[in-house]
């Protein structure tokens, strides 16, 4: 299938006049125009979004180990334009952690037409601190403990892309000298001061799990994680941008401490997304939906209820501009997971999963390998 006028988002993170190809689900001749080519009118193309921070949607989570449950959620991404995810795990058991990557595992090699991708998994938990646990169940905190992590990364085939762990706790240093090599290994859940922090990341740390949330706040004495990881040039930040856990100015900071190139937005949305108010569970923890805010009994905002690309279009409402906002949650986001190879841009050789949307990025279609999902 040829394509011909539209504004297409390309590789250099600009919207170019042009056209492209699909041939056999992936692009080719980008930018170039073909015969026979349907006309999109003008209208602007995106890669399909990557969410390497979701927990669930639609009354399913990832860690109920569910694989129809799963489905359901890949389901639910796709038609919103997220063309591809790395679900996250909690603070469980090590053998519920482990039925989780099952499920994944299975919908990565078996992924029903019209479903989003599952790239990987984002381990959150159980490496974290009691101070700094947010929603996490401290019931089932642990210490960096390299060997059991090896067993569920081995035991899953490699599924884990992301490993989040606090630097302040005992063996977090040669945790992350050990785990470097197996994935990216990101900080969260932590209570760490700057040397801890900057240790951790010294020692191999690239990935900062949901920016200002469960962790110590900027402080002029005492710059913490979120100053160590800034000024490292190596570090990528994660924020969720449902308009809830992160204020639009402290948005507006983040990408002018990180910069576009090492952010990437993430919705770490829960069961509850695309569900109505109510009662749900979050790794064994009751959670409480009420006007979009998601929170524990004691009141402690557990999570979001906003799909990731709602988060990108209000990042560009918040004065990010529509190119930076479109790398932070395709590019870098692939990058992050070790998916650059296959997603995550429009260029030729990739996986056809794109968007087509008006000028302000209004979703109008989906398309996953080429085929048309909404």
């Amino acid at each position: 299938m040829n394509y011909k006028n539209a504004y297409v988002y390309t590789e250099d993170f600009t919207f170019q006049k042009g056209g492209f190809s699909v041939e056999n689900g992936r692009f080719s001749h980008v930018l170039e125009e073909q015969p026979d080519a349907v006309d999109l009118q003008g209208a602007y193309v995106i890669p399909g979004l990557i969410d390497v921070h979701n927990h669930g949607n639609s009354g399913a989570d990832f860690s109920d180990g569910d694989y129809d449950g799963l489905v359901k959620m890949a389901g639910y991404l796709a038609s919103v334009g997220v063309t591809s995810f790395a679900p996250a795990t909690m603070t469980l058991p090590y053998d519920v952690i482990e039925k989780a990557l099952a499920a994944g595992l299975r919908l990565k090699k078996n992924r029903p037409e019209g479903t989003s991708r599952l790239l990987g998994v984002q381990m959150e938990g159980p490496f974290f601190s009691e101070k700094k646990k947010g929603a996490q169940n401290g019931a089932y905190l642990r210490n960096p403990d390299y060997a059991a992590f090896k067993r569920l990364y081995d035991g899953s085939e490699g599924l884990v892309r992301i490993v989040d762990v606090a630097p302040e706790l005992e063996g977090a240093v040669e945790f992350v000298r050990q785990a470097k090599n197996d994935c990216t290994v990101s900080i969260a859940h932590t209570d760490a001061d700057y040397d801890a922090a900057k240790a951790a990341i010294d020692a191999g740390v690239t990935h900062l799990t949901h920016l200002y949330n469960a962790m110590p706040p900027i402080h002029h004495r005492k710059p913490g994680v979120i100053g160590a990881a800034s000024e490292s040039g190596k570090v990528c930040a994660e924020l969720i941008c449902d308009g809830i856990h992160v204020h639009p100015s402290s948005i507006r900071m983040a990408f002018r401490l990180f910069g576009a190139e090492h952010m990437c937005l993430i919705s770490d949305a829960l069961r509850c997304c695309g569900m109505p108010d109510g009662e749900y569970m979050l790794g064994g923890q009751q959670v409480y939906l009420k006007d979009r805010v998601a929170k524990l009994a004691d009141g402690t905002i557990a999570g979001a209820a906003t799909n990731l690309y709602t988060c990108m279009q209000n990042v560009i409402s918040y004065g990010i501009s529509k190119e930076d906002a479109v790398r932070c949650a395709t590019y870098n986001p692939a990058r992050e997971v070790g998916a650059l190879a296959e997603v995550g841009s429009i260029s030729n050789g990739k996986l056809a999963d794109f968007v087509i949307c008006d000028e302000a990025l209004n979703r109008k279609e989906v398309y996953l390998g080429g085929k048309k999902v909404v």
